[in-house]
């Protein structure tokens, strides 16, 4: 239980678990005795970021605006621990001893019987033969005892870690008490199989002035991969950090509130990084990440959760250049960003030249494909169809088709392979939609309208280009502006097969036009079902069933993603058989029963309106 006296700022403390850090000692107004300021791990625990009534008394690295609290000196804290104390306090003691009576384990109201967990615990006791050690909370501060401090050293008995472990090749040492990286420098250098290393959730401090990270020597030799999240250390620092890895293959480095990059210093990692976690930081740009262009040997960056929403800064897109990514980048995880532009995805190419995948989930312009540059729902579907009623495609199959199309390097899409036939479906709805737009606008805007579309000329070489028909205006004041040219045809077979053109008011509601109908035909209008058939053709993303196939959602394939990705395997042959298969089918549309009017359900002027028995 340390006293107020031994309180110091940047002292790590645990309290019944949860880790903070002091940040102020000393008096706050209005109250009487002497309070520790300190700043939560968990943010969510605090009240207030530093500032009490009025008055700044310390500040804090994480931004919320809850991460700090006042605390007594005198509050009861967590024994900090040596690595060995709590390796041997997890594998090697039995967590039923001691208890009377022994411990039950319930299930449903019922005491179920322990089968088997002896002989775990017996194997999980061999610390010599432990390859995977979790130690993530354990309240871990030094590598051993420090002499005379007032710590849990006491179990790890006179042995080295590397005696004790010495087969350890992942080991996870995430949100413990450590104040600077040292301890974790000494804890590795004993460990000659480590391959992977988690340090997430710990406040590292003066990172830079760290005499024992600048002597590390050979201590993360065959570290592979190497995992600083959730620490709130800043770009130059987690570099100054990954500096020591010569062998460091993936970079986790996510949740740590990097509003940008700094240009990275020449050192082993530069030439060696295959994957880098940048995750649920505060990017806004790719701009902001334009130093990543030094690693040549880049081949995955994930940038999910950020806040990416352009190319470059729109305050100063004159004068900042779009970043130029090396040609070894070939994935790229930008899901969960705020991108609403597809002029953003037009601009991929440019700035990942190697790109050929892409995760690009959950984004505005991805849930709602008819955003465009301004936010504005008309990019390129007639003014006239409104998002209700275009359900011939959904809107993210629509998306995934938009995508394809417009990035002809692709060769997956959010983990789904894109087949030759996909990319034609793709690029043909594609140019249909394009045909839309022109079809929306005078002739003399078509340039504007085709600027837009960079693969215009492209895609009609390869397909053909799409008519455009445009209809004249009419004076809304007009009768011919009330009234809809319907086409009813009734496919009844033999005499009775026929079409009738005649005029509707758009007044008309459904009921009216099912009599309408009933008589041009001679039918009962309650026991008619009417069709409106829009003429369009949409395509629909899906699996052959056929083929005994099943969705694979896009989370479950992002580990194996990656592991191929990593390995420089072909991750678009790894994941055929969960594509998308795409086909083409005519979007019909029912008029069902009800008090609408027809001028709602129908675009346009003229509708060809299909009649059949139910």
């Amino acid at each position: 239980m340390p006293s107020e006296a031994r309180a110091r700022i940047g002292e790590r403390r645990s309290y019944d678990g949860a880790l903070c850090t002091v940040r102020y000692v000393g008096e706050v107004a209005g109250t009487t005795g002497s309070w520790l300021g300190v700043e939560w791990d968990d943010p969510s625990r605090g009240k207030h970021d530093g500032q009490h009534n009025g008055v700044r008394y310390f500040s804090c690295r994480s931004k919320s605006a809850t991460a700090a609290s006042f605390v007594r000196p005198t509050r009861p804290t967590d024994v900090p621990q040596t690595f060995l104390a709590a390796l041997q306090l997890k594998y090697a003691t039995d967590p039923t001893a001691g208890q009377n009576p022994p411990r039950q384990i319930v299930f449903s109201g019922k005491v179920a019987e322990e089968v088997g967990f002896e002989k775990v615990r017996h194997k999980q006791a061999q610390l010599d033969e432990l390859q995977f050690v979790i130690l993530d909370g354990a309240q871990i501060a030094y590598a051993s005892p420090p002499p005379g401090g007032a710590v849990d050293g006491a179990k790890g008995g006179q042995q080295s870690i590397g005696q004790v472990c010495p087969k350890v090749k992942e080991l996870d040492l995430s949100r413990n008490l450590f104040e600077r990286f040292g301890p974790v420098v000494d804890i590795c250098s004993e460990l000659r199989l480590l391959r992977s290393l988690r340090a997430n959730g710990n406040r590292f401090q003066h990172v830079l002035e760290d005499e024992r990270l600048a002597s590390a020597g050979d201590a993360f030799n065959g570290v592979t991969e190497f995992a600083l999240e959730d620490t709130l250390l800043d770009w130059n620092e987690i570099c100054h950090i990954a500096a020591k890895f010569p062998s460091l293959a993936t970079l986790h480095a996510g949740s740590n509130q990097l509003p940008s990059l700094t240009p990275v210093a020449p050192a082993p990692f530069t030439s060696t990084l295959v994957s880098l976690h940048l995750e649920y930081n505060d990017f806004s740009s790719l701009a902001d990440l334009a130093p990543l262009s030094a690693i040549p040997s880049l081949r995955n960056l994930l940038l999910k959760g950020n806040r990416i929403s352009h190319i470059t800064p729109p305050s100063s897109a004159s004068a900042t250049s779009p970043p130029n990514f090396p040609p070894s980048l070939h994935y790229l995880d930008i899901s969960y960003n705020q991108i609403a532009s597809w002029s953003f995805v037009d601009a991929l190419p440019h700035s990942f030249p190697g790109l050929t995948s892409l995760r690009f989930t959950h984004n505005p312009i991805y849930d709602d494909p008819d955003l465009d540059d301004d936010g504005a729902p008309t990019s390129l579907a007639a003014p006239t169809t409104t998002t209700t009623q275009r359900k011939g495609v959904a809107k993210t199959d629509e998306a995934y088709m938009l995508v394809v199309a417009r990035m002809p390097a692709l060769r997956t899409l959010n983990f789904s392979a894109v087949t030759p036939a996909d990319r034609a479906d793709a690029e043909m709805f594609y140019l249909s939609r394009i045909a839309r737009q022109l079809a929306a606008v005078p002739e003399a805007a078509e340039p504007a309208v085709l600027a837009r579309h960079r693969r215009w000329a492209e895609l009609c070489a390869a397909y053909g280009e799409p008519p455009v028909v445009r209809r004249g205006r009419v004076d809304p004041n007009f009768l011919e502006a009330r009234l809809i040219t319907v086409e009813f045809h009734y496919p009844g077979g033999g005499a009775q097969q026929k079409s009738v053109v005649v005029q509707v008011p758009k007044s008309f509601d459904i009921y009216a036009v099912k009599g309408l109908a009933g008589r041009l035909f001679g039918l009962p209008p309650l026991g008619l079902r009417l069709v409106w058939e829009t003429g369009e053709w949409d395509p629909v993303g899906g699996f052959d069933e056929a083929d005994g196939e099943s969705e694979v959602e896009e989370e479950d394939l992002e580990a194996e993603w990656e592991r191929r990705g990593e390995a420089g395997e072909p991750v678009g042959e790894a994941m055929e058989g969960k594509t998308k298969a795409g086909r083409w089918v005519k979007r019909e549309v029912e008029l069902k029963d009800g008090p609408r009017q027809l001028g709602y359900c129908v675009d346009g002027l003229e509708a060809r309106i299909r009649v059949e028995r139910r």
